[in-house]
């Protein structure tokens, strides 16, 4: 059986917005196709959690890494 439903993904786990006829306990497959663009207050939030858990050495090596672009182009001649 196919169904479509909508879904608020919260903590980990998804939350349907309607109640889907399955029974409880019934396995499913999801597959996940975001609706709506996010507006920045959104994105920010979830730009924010790239970071969680690292520490401020980690951060700063990561950023160091990301603004080097010495090696944007290897292999392409201009």
């Amino acid at each position: 059986m196919i169904q479509t439903l909508d879904a608020i993904y919260e903590q980990g786990v998804f939350r349907p917005l309607t109640k889907p006829e399955i029974p409880d306990g019934e396995s499913v497959k999801l597959i996940i196709e975001t609706s709506s663009k996010l507006n920045p207050e959104e994105m920010l939030k979830l730009a924010a959690q790239v970071y969680e858990g690292l520490s401020e050495e980690e951060i700063n090596e990561i950023e160091q890494i990301a603004g080097d672009r010495s090696n944007f182009f290897t292999g392409h001649t201009p």
